[in-house]
């Protein structure tokens, strides 16, 4: 495996992770919080499922980022 492959493998990891992540929260607060008041359909359901994920790997990739290419202090 290539250090480029191996990069692709990690930002998968971390994107993959965090999609998961992002996918639980939207799980329970958002689904929640809308059957709760009765509102909730399968639809808007899968929607903040959704969105929950997306902004969950969105998240988890830029912190990667972060860690990885920034410049220690000498």
């Amino acid at each position: 495996m290539t250090n480029e492959e191996k990069e692709i493998a990690k930002t998968a990891a971390v994107t993959s992770v965090g999609a998961g992540v992002g996918s639980a929260g939207g799980a329970t607060v958002g689904v929640l919080e809308l059957a709760a008041r009765g509102v909730a359909t399968g639809l808007t359901a899968g929607v903040v499922i959704g969105l929950g994920a997306a902004a969950g790997a969105g998240a988890a990739y830029a912190i990667y980022r972060l860690f990885k290419y920034r410049n220690p202090k000498n």
